[in-house]
């Protein structure tokens, strides 16, 4: 099933500049042209869409996602090389992960000494970040 362009940003939750832009950076294929010269989706592109938000929402850039949706094997690519893609995508992630970690431990510790001001406040105020 093809989709116009306005039927893949609803359903992906976007808007349709949104889908131009992802297709100009190279992250969707860009589609066949129906009549009047309109795009034309595979279905498929909903999902691939919703992975770019995703993505980005959680703090990749666009290169990373791009590396991400590069990820598969094909006649051009070896299962050995989309494996050690794979594994730098994941080491990426990784610290990432370590990193929001460590920011997530420290707001903790701020949020209780802010527990402890509320419990005395003639303590010293101190910022939450910093």
């Amino acid at each position: 099933m093809l989709m116009s362009i306005g039927e893949v940003a609803r359903a992906a939750g976007v808007v349709v500049d949104t889908i131009r832009f992802y297709e100009r950076e190279g992250l969707i294929p860009v589609p066949s042209r129906g009549p009047a010269n309109q795009r034309r989706y595979p279905a498929a592109t909903v999902a691939r869409v919703r992975f770019i938000r995703r993505a980005r929402r959680l703090g990749f850039s666009l290169g990373q996602i791009g590396r991400l949706l590069a990820l598969r094997v094909d006649s051009t690519t070896s299962a050995g090389v989309v494996r050690h893609r794979a594994l730098d995508a994941i080491s990426e992630i990784d610290e990432k992960l370590r990193l929001l970690a460590e920011i997530r431990s420290s707001l903790r510790g701020r949020a209780r000494r802010c527990d402890a001001a509320a419990v005395h406040p003639r303590r010293r105020k101190r910022p939450i970040v910093g």
